[in-house]
């Protein structure tokens, strides 16, 4: 059954490879505890009780509320699939509540250390170039990971000045790009034709010329951002210090919310509280009146 509801999502919903492969693990490890727990090989005879136990199980392994309440959403999703077969007759996780999230501020490195650390010169070989070039498109689009792995040559427009990537559920959006970028982009390829004789048409390439994987595009950000102060150094901390640094110097919020490739504005706001810790600063530092009172 679940694995008929993995093709069912994959193919009706759109979700990504990672999204069902997650799916998946969850809907396992939840079958798995059933066994453990309540020794029941049968699913679909799970009942309130035994999936509050669950969560309770999860809590007390350390796991944060954000990701209780995706598996949460994953079994609801799933009950819900048995019931328009009528294997089950009402969805258990119905009267399940999620967990309240703590707000987390988003983690975004400093603007000055990073134009510094751009500013560097790199090593001439390949795999160098390429760790530089992933840098700097992920810092001048925002874009995630997954969509950083499957943007290939034809998706990049250099007389537009533009780049199309396909985001969650395959939402396929154009971000636009500075001249400086698209002339980036348009060295990075033609440096990555003359190294390769044999290649996947995939802008970033494993070192075999194959399409890039999401541990290698951790560790190249990692290695790359590991002089510079904060304790987080993964590709989605660009993502967010792209938002971030955007808003600092004016940008339109609507704007980078379509950028980012957010469904709604709540999604983006969450970066106005860091812009808003700027302005603070700015003010106590500017402001006559401020300073008076600083100094009084």
């Amino acid at each position: 059954m679940i694995n008929r509801f993995i093709e069912y999502t994959g193919k009706q919903k759109r979700y990504s490879q990672h999204t069902l492969t997650a799916y998946k693990n969850d809907l396992k490890g939840f079958e798995s505890f059933l066994m453990s727990y309540y020794e029941l090989d049968d699913i679909t005879l799970t009942d309130f009780n035994m999936i509050r136990s669950w969560i309770v199980m999860l809590i007390d392994k350390g796991m944060s509320a954000r990701s209780v309440n995706r598996k949460i959403s994953c079994l609801s999703s799933f009950f819900n699939y048995l019931k328009r077969n009528n294997r089950i007759k009402d969805n258990p996780v119905v009267n399940i509540s999620p967990l309240k999230v703590p707000t987390e501020l988003p983690v975004y490195l400093k603007e000055g250390e990073l134009i510094n650390l751009l500013n560097t010169e790199t090593g001439s070989d390949y795999s160098s170039k390429r760790a530089r070039f992933i840098i700097e498109l992920l810092y001048n689009t925002g874009i995630r990971r997954s969509e950083l792995i499957n943007i290939r040559i034809d998706d990049f427009d250099k007389n537009q000045k533009t780049i199309k990537v396909t985001g969650k559920r395959n939402k396929q959006r154009i971000i636009p790009l500075s001249q400086e970028m698209t002339n980036v982009i348009v060295r990075f390829i033609e440096e990555t034709e003359n190294h390769f004789d044999k290649k996947d048409d995939f802008v970033i390439l494993t070192n075999k010329g194959k399409q890039a994987y999401p541990r290698l595009i951790y560790s190249i950000v990692n290695k790359e951002l590991v002089s510079l102060s904060g304790s987080k150094k993964s590709p989605h901390v660009l993502r967010h210090t792209f938002a971030t640094h955007m808003l600092n110097n004016g940008a339109d919020l609507n704007i980078i919310k379509e950028i980012l490739g957010h469904s709604n504005l709540s999604a983006t706001q969450v970066y106005t509280h860091n812009s808003i810790g700027k302005l603070k600063s700015v003010y106590n530092k500017a402001h006559p009146r401020a300073k008076l009172n600083k100094g009084g």
